[in-house]
């Protein structure tokens, strides 16, 4: 169900359209949905959500068709949830629920579980009542934090906290393996390009299509949650490292964009972020505010504009007149490029565009550095491509492709190089 609440700002997006997310949702880690409505909801009531009436109404109907589960797709206060579980005599789950089991189900590495399960202990500390034994009955036990035993049952706050704490530390850890990882990456001099993107957009679509991978592709939601990288030669010779990356969602659990901020840390570290839009959704365009409002909160508002390309794709969907409008739209230069991933249309102009935009954000410079700094070599490998560099008796002599805002800081630390710019 979701909830239609009228009071408060009107929402971005149509109620109907955010049902059927919600029914993706639900089919994502197969279950069987028997109905879905949206619900009216005049003023949220503190206990329940729903009015007296409404939540007769659909008790009685959990109990004539013997629901087992209902998915309400808003979030619920606990007391909320224990009270509609009470009223209607089934398991209750609310969004943030529902998409922890999702990302619960397609962890595959020790890296995503470790980020799930410090979302879902995060979630779960203020409720302190395991929410998913049912899901493991219909789907054969691979809930995410394993079955009902003594560690889902009889977890209190203590073992919680503590088990959140370990969690921090060992992704801490993860953290810095991946930081380690960036800067070889750097060292070898292949920028890094992120593919970010709504859930469903085309993102591994895209991926397989740019890299030759067979990474796994899916029409549901969250079909990508471990982050792959491939590398990807471009028109020019260079090569880029792409990185596939989980997809984002409204009303995403700001626990979970917590946990998973050492993946999300690739985005931030990226010489440049394709975002992915499902051109052909209708509601494509919140779907896009969504998706910033995320950057936004990883801190990448202000260097959106330019370190991002909007790759709109699935025009295959568009009939003649919107793929005309669209190409209107595109031709006045907005830097959008329009793209189908299933078909290879649009991928030449898009590693084109890939291209250009690294040429032009890179200024290369020739610098020399005396041996004996070693702080300021490293920074250079660590923060520009390092085309080449031949050593004499006292000075490095590095050629390096540096974003300006990267070389004014390096004038800034150091002292001031000799450089041709050429």
């Amino acid at each position: 169900m979701h909830p239609d609440i009228r009071s408060g700002p009107s929402p971005a997006r149509d109620s109907n359209a955010r049902l059927e997310e919600a029914v993706g949702l639900a089919l994502a880690i197969d279950l069987e949905v028997d109905h879905a409505e949206v619900v009216a909801i005049a003023k949220p009531r503190p206990a329940t959500l729903f009015g007296k009436g409404v939540t007769e109404r659909l008790g009685d109907f959990v109990k004539a068709h013997e629901i087992e589960v209902t998915i309400v797709d808003t979030a619920l206060s606990p007391i909320q949830q224990r009270n509609l579980e009470r009223a209607w005599h089934c398991k209750v789950i609310d969004r943030t629920g529902l998409i922890l089991e999702i990302f619960g189900a397609r962890a595959r590495t020790k890296e995503g579980q470790l980020q799930v399960e410090l979302a879902a202990l995060t979630y779960q500390r203020s409720r302190l009542v395991r929410s998913w034994t049912h899901l493991e009955r219909q789907r054969g036990g691979f809930g995410f934090l394993g079955g009902p035993g003594e560690r889902q049952i009889e977890m209190d706050r203590r073992i919680i906290t503590s088990r959140i704490t370990r969690l921090k530390s060992e992704l801490d850890q993860v953290r810095k393996t991946r930081a380690l990882h960036r800067a070889a990456r750097r060292r070898a001099s292949y920028p890094v390009v992120a593919l970010v993107g709504y859930t469903n957009a085309g993102k591994s679509t895209l991926f397989n299509r740019l890299t030759q991978a067979e990474v796994l592709v899916g029409d549901m939601l969250f079909a990508t949650l471990d982050p792959t990288m491939r590398r990807v030669p471009l028109p020019s010779g260079l090569e880029v490292i792409l990185s596939d990356t989980v997809g984002f969602i409204s009303d995403l659990p700001h626990d979970l964009v917590a946990a998973f901020r050492a993946t999300l840390e690739e985005v931030t570290g990226a010489d440049l972020i394709l975002h992915v839009r499902d051109i052909a959704h209708p509601d494509s365009e919140a779907q896009r505010q969504d998706v910033e409002v995320i950057l936004g909160e990883l801190g990448l508002g202000e260097r959106l504009e330019e370190r991002m390309i909007e790759v709109l794709n699935k025009i295959d969907l568009l009939d003649a007149e919107s793929r005309q409008v669209l190409g209107h739209r595109v031709a006045r230069g907005n830097g959008q490029i329009p793209v189908s991933a299933l078909t290879g249309e649009g991928m030449a102009e898009l590693l084109a565009a890939i291209d250009r935009h690294l040429a032009k954000s890179a200024r290369g410079v020739t610098l020399s550095v005396a041996l004996d700094d070693g702080a300021a070599i490293a920074w250079l490998y660590d923060h520009g491509q390092v085309l080449s560099r031949r050593d004499d008796a006292r000075h490095a002599h590095l050629r390096v492709d540096l974003d300006p805002a990267d070389l004014a800081r390096f004038h800034h630390r150091h002292a001031e190089p000799v450089e041709d710019g050429g």
